[in-house]
């Protein structure tokens, strides 16, 4: 007779036991044991409880492999979900056996969790191991289909409601009710204050401030006070919430007939436009894939939406200002170039129609698609393709957390008919398809990788560019781990090649995310060590750094309406001269629109609890030494970036924070 301690751990969190009657069989190599229940004196299976239990088999079961938990019904208690954290076996022999669950058991059901050891296809000699893992994938897929979000873009989850997801893949208790009460809350107040029903428009621009007054940040009064300034708005393009647009000027566009009689007054003394442009100094912003886009109506009234230039100069000081704009892409006496010498407002007004095509390019590029449909596709594949013994899929999991449903989320009430964006918007509903369509178009892998993409855009010693500076050390930091990882697992780069599974999953985010378009430049399969850790890295920079910075600002720089106008209600000047304040608050969202904005970004920019920041792994699906060890290190790295980062933060008038470590997520989880 052998005897086995038995230690099972529940989450830590509200609702995570069970009533249910929980049973055991173990599996090892030369046989299994009898079923048998988990039952002590007392309760079992509460909330953050590791009960410990001895479990006997009549023989020597040799080495662990896999057990199997059966939750069944226990007396006239309704069925129920559980969530197992591990498992965790003492041999008779001393040995000990770690089977890392960290998921939902919901019903009434039998689950099997492999010891462990993270193995590939490769490493996987037993037929019982080979069975076990091909059963696992075939259960995922049926789980988790594709489905069709627009034509054009990435596929996404089959399901066209919250209540239809896994549970697995739900928000927490505690998320989900903080998410749905700011909601609540931020209604709520707006409706108090008379703002929601009122569709007139602003009587002054002071009044913008009584939105929201008791959430007001730092930075966001920061913005309203500098909104104007020539400085902040180059400033933005940098560090702002969408950074990742700018790109060195070259040659000026034929499109775009600045001359140099035109800037004289923007340039240093004793300089010219073709010598700067030579030096590196002029940077462009081009928004031409907003050309043709359908705008929107919205309360009954046409909407309307530039596709500008906009020419930046960094000064001998470093100040990055803009020099000249143009608001459609085609030149002539109905298209003037807009001066910093032109009237202040007609200056301001042409900045702000550049601010709303920003907008609407990181709104639905770089923020939806880059971030949020691109993590959907990276979770599908690693759901559908990677076992759970997989070292990948213990890599990868922490970062897909809650991705599911809140993109879920985002498409049935924030991106669809009637949602935010169709209400407050000037491209609306009918815009985003396209918008996302034409940038999944022309996304490339190179650009989805930081350090390739800011020498693409020629960014490499503009100044004051913080989330450049932060980015390529995370950058650097997570390739660093994932590095370690896989050379851990993977020996050579034969060994790469011959893992279908990983070949799988690469090849699924090739069809799927980058709608298998060659000219992309992303892989459709791996071949080397080297190609692995790139795309590994790719892959957890975008579900986490690169989503902080362009999510977290959104309430910051957007709070002040004016900065990052939504909608346009007038049409772009054809004309100068002809621009007053009264035509630039007729322009901006009347009062509740601003209203349903501004609670969207406050919402969606905001912490709603259960958090957990880059490189903070609670679950422990590695099992062996060395990949803790890896962890440890990785999070070493990374409170020495944080603590770079604050220290330059002390000395600079408005703070970037948004690559800080400590304040990344480590998933797209809002």
């Amino acid at each position: 007779m052998s005897s086995y301690r038995v230690q099972v751990a529940t989450g830590d969190f509200l609702g995570s036991g069970t009533f249910s009657s929980i049973s055991i069989t173990l599996v090892g190599s030369k046989g299994e044991s009898p079923k048998q229940p988990l039952n002590n004196v007392g309760k079992d299976f509460l909330p953050g409880a590791v009960d410990e239990y001895k479990v006997s088999s009549d023989r020597d079961l040799g080495p662990l492999l896999l057990i199997r938990l059966h939750k069944e019904p226990y007396v006239f208690f309704p069925e129920d979900s559980w969530y197992c954290s591990f498992v965790q076996l003492i041999t008779p022999q001393g040995e000990t056996y770690r089977f890392p669950c960290y998921q939902w058991i919901e019903g009434h059901r039998t689950l099997e969790l492999r010891e462990g050891t993270g193995e590939t296809l490769k490493d996987a000699e037993n037929p019982l191991f080979m069975r076990h893992r091909a059963e696992e994938l075939k259960v995922r897929q049926d789980c988790y289909s594709w489905a069709e979000y627009a034509p054009g873009t990435p596929r996404c989850l089959a399901v066209e409601s919250i209540e239809e997801m896994d549970t697995n893949m739900k928000f927490s208790i505690t998320k989900l009710s903080t998410f749905l009460l700011r909601s609540k809350l931020a209604k709520a107040e707006m409706k108090m204050k008379g703002l929601l029903d009122c569709q007139q428009s602003w009587k002054k621009l002071e009044d913008i401030r009584r939105v929201f007054w008791f959430n007001r940040t730092p930075v966001s009064e920061y913005v309203a006070d500098h909104w104007m300034d020539d400085a902040f708005f180059g400033y933005q393009y940098l560090n702002g919430v969408n950074p990742v647009v700018i790109r060195k000027c070259t040659k000026i566009p034929a499109n775009f007939p600045v001359t140099q009689e035109m800037v004289a007054a923007s340039l240093a003394e004793g300089t010219s436009l073709q010598q700067e442009v030579k030096k590196g100094n002029i940077f462009l912003v081009d928004y031409k894939i907003l050309q043709g886009i359908p705008t929107n109506t919205i309360q009954g009234k046409q909407q309307y939406l530039a596709v500008p230039l906009c020419l930046l100069y960094q000064t001998p000081s470093g100040d990055l200002m803009p020099i000249a704009i143009q608001l459609s892409q085609t030149p002539g006496s109905n298209n003037p170039i807009f001066l910093p010498s032109d009237p202040e407002w007609d200056w301001t007004l042409a900045k702000m129609w550049v601010r709303n095509a920003d907008f609407h390019v990181h709104q639905n590029i770089c923020h939806l698609l880059r971030t949020h449909l691109l993590a959907e596709v990276f979770a599908m594949a690693i759901l559908r393709q990677l076992p759970m013994c997989h070292p990948l899929f213990k890599l990868l999991l922490p970062h897909i957390r809650y991705t599911l449903q809140i993109n879920t989320f985002a498409r049935v009430r924030l991106i669809m008919e009637g949602g935010m964006m169709d209400q407050a918007t000037s491209a609306g509903y009918e815009g985003i398809g396209p918008i996302v369509g034409k940038g999944t178009q022309e996304m490339t892998y190179t650009s989805l990788c930081l350090p390739d993409d800011i020498e693409a855009r020629g960014v490499t010693s503009i100044s004051n560019y913080y989330y450049r500076d932060d980015g390529l050390k995370i950058w650097t930091t997570i390739e660093s781990f994932v590095s370690s990882i896989v050379q851990f697992y993977y020996k050579n780069d034969d060994h790469v090649q011959s893992d279908p599974e990983l070949q799988a999953w690469v090849l699924e985010i090739f069809q799927e995310a980058f709608k298998s378009r060659k000219a992309s430049g992303a892989p459709s399969s791996l071949k080397t060590v080297a190609e692995l850790t790139k795309f590994l890295t790719m892959v957890i920079f975008t579900c986490s750094a690169q989503h902080a910075a362009v999510n977290s600002g959104q309430y910051d720089f957007g709070a002040w309406i004016p900065n990052i106008p939504p909608s346009m209600r007038r049409p772009p000047p054809t004309v100068k001269g002809t621009v007053t304040l009264e035509h630039i608050l007729e322009t901006i969202p009347p009062v509740n629109v601003t209203c349903i904005a501004l609670s969207s970004l406050w919402l969606l920019s905001s912490e709603a609890g259960d958090r957990r920041p880059l490189g903070y792994y609670p679950d422990e699906h590695f099992t062996e030494e060395e990949p803790k060890r890896f962890i440890k290190a990785f999070q070493d790295h990374l409170a020495e970036i944080s603590e770079e980062i604050n220290k330059r933060n002390r000395s600079l008038p408005l703070p970037y924070n948004y690559m800080n470590p400590s304040e990344i997520e480590n998933s797209i989880s809002i």
